[in-house]
């Protein structure tokens, strides 16, 4: 907690104040980057389920690729324990319209993920505070013969920070590829967090990285993660 008592993100996993100096307020839009394997369910997931189970907010994390069940085994199976305050949304099963939708009116999925915010919003108040989009690259496959991409994820962003939440957005990336891997992703959010793996010594190593993060003292230097018995823990700065 910070010098006020009051629960802050920076204190959501273990050591993760050795990279942010400053808390994460709202509203932002954030990216969560890396390979497979970097853990950016993992860590968004247990972000989330942490700072809501001790600050008694509202959280909402839409998976695309996961169902419900799937994405909460895989979770427990890393000793995250699931708070009850953090609802998962499960609309892969939305897919299936496409196979009854005419090819020139293709499933607008933005506006249903706005329309379910907007819901929750509605329903909890001030006290729905966080969000995960798990992944955009699985709303890009769903959304991929629409036209105006660009235009529509900014006016996405601006919905998200409308409603004044803190939003991971979760993004495959190879490591070393630009921040703006569609274009134009990294300069629309605020946030932008990197998980990677590096090998050294010949181990691989699990790391985070802060790229950039509006209105927020933080580290820039990769910072080593684990996998403890419940859930994830951040180290001191890697050497590699």
């Amino acid at each position: 907690m910070n010098v006020r008592g009051k629960t802050t993100l920076r204190d959501s996993i273990p050591g993760l104040d050795r990279i942010f100096r400053s808390d994460i307020e709202a509203p932002k839009v954030i990216l969560v980057t890396g390979p497979p394997g970097s853990m950016k369910t993992s860590f968004c997931y247990s972000v989330m389920s942490n700072y809501l189970e001790k600050s008694g907010e509202v959280g909402l994390y839409v998976t695309l690729e996961e169902t419900t069940a799937s994405h909460r085994n895989n979770m427990q199976s890393l000793g995250i324990d699931p708070s009850p305050n953090m609802e998962i949304s499960d609309i892969t099963d939305l897919r299936e319209l496409d196979d009854v939708i005419e090819e020139d009116s293709p499933t607008d999925y933005i506006q249903f993920i706005e329309q379910t915010i907007e819901y929750y919003k509605k329903k909890h108040g001030d006290k729905f505070s966080v969000f995960t989009l798990d992944s955009l690259g699985a709303l890009y496959s769903l959304m991929e013969h629409q036209e105006n991409m660009r235009k529509k994820m900014f006016y996405f962003f601006k919905t998200l920070r409308d409603q004044n939440l803190i939003c991971f957005i979760v993004m495959e990336r190879v490591r070393g590829g630009p921040s703006d891997l569609m274009g134009n992703e990294g300069f629309l959010v605020d946030g932008i967090i990197e998980l990677g793996l590096d090998r050294t010594k010949g181990k691989l190593v699990r790391f985070i990285r802060v790229e950039k993060m509006r209105a927020c003292k933080h580290s820039m230097e990769k910072h080593t993660v684990e996998v403890g018995e419940s859930g994830l823990n951040v180290l001191g700065p890697s050497l590699g």
